[in-house]
């Protein structure tokens, strides 16, 4: 019988346990915060697949809705297709695992994580992540862990381990950080505008937290831990390497200078054809292996990047370690939209519209974990496949784009305004039009602008630079030459040992993501990237605001006028009406659109691109939740008829007493001389008792009339002598169709 052994880590309050759960999978571990519990499973095949030249690992984590005691939605109650908090869990975990397995192994790896109890109150991705580490940990797959995760914030100024969801409210940091014994592996997040040295105090304390997450993985797999299993590691024939290199590697080298992105790749495919003749010729074409020639290729482009930066610090195109490409910035390009940019960093380039909409239209979220059910402000981020100048499969969202998607977003959204200063719901598509590294970050450039365009109020400008390294390392791993590049072309992502991503504004560092094909990063590195990474930063928000300095005063033109107003919360009912057959009438009859707080405050939103529409919407809100005020003229219905005078509804449910001797000029003998229920009244407020009871005046309201009328037709009459008078207009109620004051409708 197997036997289940557990190990709880109480500086972070976590436990690993396995021996009871998947007992034929290569690793199993379920990690425990709280009653919050996530079960992760580490597999490897037991061979490699025939012409497999590249690592085929998979990470799939799995929220199941039974976790927290939900069924699904929809028709269908079966999980279906992975949600995007799924899927940037799964890429979170991803990162970090793969620079840890051995060069050239390339069976198949898969890790499953599903959600078996989530209490609402403790963020399962973190545990995804610990879980994943401690199962490759105990298995027998070849890997060089264990990691450590936490997620760090900051609350009035100190940080805090893995705080809950409702803490999280309150951080103006959000750290998600993966690390070894000695360096970090991993890190993505955002931030408030967190000046650089608070940064790298967060990482600082961040790697100090994920020690006893360590220990404790190590521990378990002393207890619990397989031998590890020998697989043959698929690398390059030293034959076959020989060869290439001797036919092609001193045109590899010429072509790695060339400044252009196409005429590089078309050069090395014109010397990858040479090697694979060479090869032909001396193996024989029933030998030639397409996979060896692949990895022979890599391995000869990869020391020609990484050669000539280390010996000259020069890189392709001419450019030094620290120097930018040529930026281009340009606002207002489409007509109709709301808001547009195209940013141009060398060839990478985003074109990013902005959609200004009512409140209403903000994404619902299943919130199946805890944290927000909505959220208003969306970056959408497409990469179609001409923007590398290739073929492939258009219009499929893939893990890539919502992971770039999302990391833009979560770098613009410290600088949104607050719903209750902006009430619209905010959509940013980011259209890549043209890729050679850190499209996401020409997302968050391009994305800045087009909301300045729009007018959007956003609170500084934001700008997103990559930076990436090269390293010469020792027989023990250790780093004895490396070169920091800022604005990282494609090529230097790939054959580079570093992809550093940071976004922010003068004042500090709004996102980041951090990724590594090297087994960790030194602090002093560390602290030299972030450095040059804010030089970038800086002459980048230069060029951006030479193109807008600041958001437009005004909102543009196309998208929809917003006007606030606040009812009494108790009318909210009134101005819904039954089944919404009020507020649906006042959509119709007026264009506009209402949109009630859900906060039960009785704050109203009125959304329109027509001042005519947002008066009348005005005026039927008025009507229904509007309060009768002292001094104002009404247009109401007699409702009741008494010996001391009549009572009339002047807004809807709302009405007040005319005593006798106010509803006229003259002596009135009885209410019924001057009418009868049903009839329309123009009446004015003339007080309102501390008991809340209204006082109108027909006589009042007449006299004003008459005022008005009379300085209307004194304005527009020609000068006459002194001696005439104007003539007089008898006040009437039927002036009061003309006037500006509100009708109560049936």
């Amino acid at each position: 019988m197997i036997q289940k052994h557990s190990v709880t880590v109480d500086e972070v309050g976590l436990t690993f346990s396995t021996g009871d759960l998947a007992h034929l999978a290569n690793g199993a571990v379920t990690v425990i915060t709280g009653e919050t519990s996530v079960f992760v499973s580490a597999c490897a095949s037991k061979t490699v697949r025939e012409g497999q030249d590249w690592f085929p690992l998979t990470v799939d984590y799995k929220e199941k809705y039974a976790a927290a005691g939900k069924f699904p939605g929809g028709y269908f109650k079966r999980e279906g297709r992975p949600s995007e908090k799924e899927i940037l869990t799964s890429r979170l975990c991803d990162r970090p695992c793969r620079p840890l397995f051995p060069k050239g192994f390339l069976n198949e790896v898969q890790i499953i994580g599903l959600l078996l109890s989530c209490d609402q109150l403790h963020e399962p991705d973190i545990l995804m992540v610990n879980g994943a580490s401690a199962a490759l940990a105990i298995s027998d797959i070849p890997w060089n862990g264990p990691v450590g995760a936490v997620r760090v914030g900051q609350i009035d100024g100190e940080f805090i381990a893995n705080p809950s969801i409702e803490e999280q409210y309150n951080s103006d940091l959000d750290l998600i950080y993966v690390g070894t014994k000695t360096d970090m592996l991993m890190i993505e997040g955002s931030a408030d505008q967190l000046p650089e040295d608070r940064f790298i105090k967060a990482l600082e304390f961040a790697h100090e937290s994920i020690q006893p997450i360590i220990a404790g993985i190590e521990e378990l797999r002393e207890i619990a831990g397989k031998a590890k299993t020998e697989f043959p590691l698929v690398v390059a024939s030293e034959e076959e390497l020989a060869l290439v290199k001797e036919t092609i590697e001193q045109g590899v080298i010429d072509a790695v200078k060339l400044g252009d992105k196409q005429e590089r790749n078309n050069k090395i495919a014109e010397l990858k054809d040479v090697a694979k003749e060479a090869l032909i010729a001396k193996y024989g074409e029933e030998s030639f292996n397409a996979a060896q020639l692949s990895m022979c290729m890599e391995e000869i482009q990869e020391a020609a990047y990484r050669q000539q930066i280390l010996d000259t610090g020069v890189r392709s195109g001419g450019r030094g370690p620290k120097e930018l490409r040529d930026i281009a910035c340009r606002v207002n390009l489409l007509p109709r939209v709301h808001g547009s940019a195209l940013f141009d960093r060398g060839d990478t380039q985003g074109l990013v519209t902005t959609t200004l909409g009512p409140s209403n239209e903000a994404q619902s979220l299943d919130a199946l974990t805890g944290g927000p059910s909505t959220k208003s402000f969306i970056l959408h981020y497409n990469f179609p496949p001409f923007s590398v100048g290739e073929t492939g499969r258009f219009g499929f969202t893939g893990r890539r784009e919502i992971g770039h998607g999302a990391l833009a977003e979560r770098s613009l959204l410290p600088i949104v305004p607050p719903e209750d200063q902006f009430p619209y719901s905010i959509r940013l598509v980011s259209e890549i039009m043209g890729s050679n590294g850190s499209s996401s970050m020409a997302s968050i450039c391009g994305g800045c602008l087009a909301m300045m365009d729009a007018g959007v109020p956003i609170a500084a400008t934001v700008a997103g630079i990559s930076v990436g390294m090269v390293t010469e390392a020792d027989a023990d791993g250790k780093f004895t030459k490396s070169i920091v590049l800022t604005d990282i072309l494609g090529e230097e992502d790939h054959f580079g040992d570093m992809d550093f991503k940071i976004a922010g504004s003068r004042k500090g560092i709004t996102g980041f993501q951090l990724d590594l094909k090297v087994n960790g990063l030194p602090f002093d590195l560390v602290r030299e990237s972030v450095a040059q990474s804010r030089t970038a930063r800086l002459e980048i928000i230069d060029i951006m605001e030479s193109a807008i300095a600041a958001p437009r005063e005004e909102i543009n033109p196309n998208a929809p006028r917003i006007t606030t107003v606040q009812i009494n919360p108790e009318k909210i009912g009134a101005l819904i009406g039954p089944g919404g057959k009020n507020i649906r009438r006042i959509v119709e009859i007026t264009g506009a659109q209402l949109d009630i707080n859900e906060d039960n405050s009785g704050r109203v939103s009125v959304y329109s691109t027509n001042q005519d529409s947002m008066d009348r919407a005005l005026h039927e809100i008025d009507l229904v939740c509007g309060e009768i005020e002292e001094g104002k003229l009404y247009r109401g219905v007699v409702k009741g008829i008494k010996e001391f005078g009549c009572f009339v509804e002047v807004l809807p449910g709302q009405e007040g007493l005319v005593h006798i001797s106010e509803l006229a000029d003259f002596r009135v003998n009885r209410t019924e001389d001057v009418c009868k229920p049903g009839d329309d009244m123009v009446v004015k407020c003339i007080g309102i008792d501390d008991r809340g009871r209204v006082r109108l005046s027909r006589k009042a309201a007449l006299e004003e009339l008459e005022a008005r009328k009379k300085a209307k037709e004194e304005a527009a009459a020609p000068e006459q002598a002194p001696e005439e008078e104007a003539p007089q207009a008898e006040a009437t109620e039927e002036v009061a169709a003309e006037e500006e004051t509100p009708k109560t409708e049936a």
